[in-house]
């Protein structure tokens, strides 16, 4: 088991209102798992990919990542939990946009600081290679196309051999073909590497990809659907 949540609720107060965004929420996540989370908006997904993902605690329960609970870490714990186990795709790509292709997967690696520099170079060839991208290693994300800059961000993601990535709504800046080529990529990842691959989404797509589903309402599993 890769990461589990045990009675997990989360509550955000603002003045004296409180809003409940997950209500006792329990569930396994297994190594090598293709998921989605859907669910309308305000049904809790980004609170859902926050907590799994270290960025917030829950209000109560307990989130465990390789059988580590994290809500007992410390804000520098997660952070270098995170760092090194936990790759993120955003749907706004988040390049840094004076680096090159190259550069910008090669940057986890040097954050990290465990890598020589000819060593981050061959494991971010590689992966770009893997991303179908090899032709563009000296380009900037400016002189990319939004579903190549995209898949610059998974080759990112992976490029540390996390043990799990979050991808927030991954396809939603990209044409339906586009998009298709970008999970298609992401599925051949999880399938090769073994990479838990977890996403938020209101893409239909999206949801047929994936291997198991589950539907949050009003901060509740309502469905979860494994294929």
């Amino acid at each position: 088991m890769i990461a589990s949540m045990k009675k997990v609720t989360k509550v955000y107060s603002t003045g004296e209102v409180a809003v409940t965004a997950l209500k006792n929420i329990s569930i396994d996540i297994e190594k090598g798992e293709f998921i989605s989370i859907a669910g309308p908006s305000g049904s809790g997904k980004t609170t859902f990919m926050n907590i799994l993902g270290t960025l917030d605690k829950p209000t109560e329960g307990n989130v465990f990542f390789d059988s580590i609970d994290v809500t007992k870490l410390s804000k520098d714990r997660c952070a270098k939990l995170r760092r090194d186990q936990i790759g993120f795709v955003f749907q706004t790509y988040n390049l840094i946009p004076v680096l090159t292709a190259l550069e910008n997967v090669e940057f986890p690696l040097v954050l990290m600081g465990r890598y020589s520099k000819r060593e981050r170079m061959k494991r971010a060839i590689e992966m770009l290679k893997n991303v179908g991208l090899e032709e563009y290693i000296n380009r900037k994300p400016s002189e990319m196309s939004g579903g190549q800059q995209q898949r610059v961000a998974i080759a990112r993601a992976l490029v540390k051999e996390p043990k799990l990535v979050l991808a927030d709504e991954p396809t939603a800046n990209l044409d339906s073909r586009t998009g298709a080529e970008v999970l298609e990529i992401m599925l051949k990842m999880n399938e090769k590497l073994g990479t838990t691959f977890i996403f938020a989404t209101h893409d239909k797509m999206v949801m047929d990809f994936a291997k198991r589903l589950i539907n949050l309402h009003d901060g509740e599993i309502v469905e979860d659907i494994k294929r």
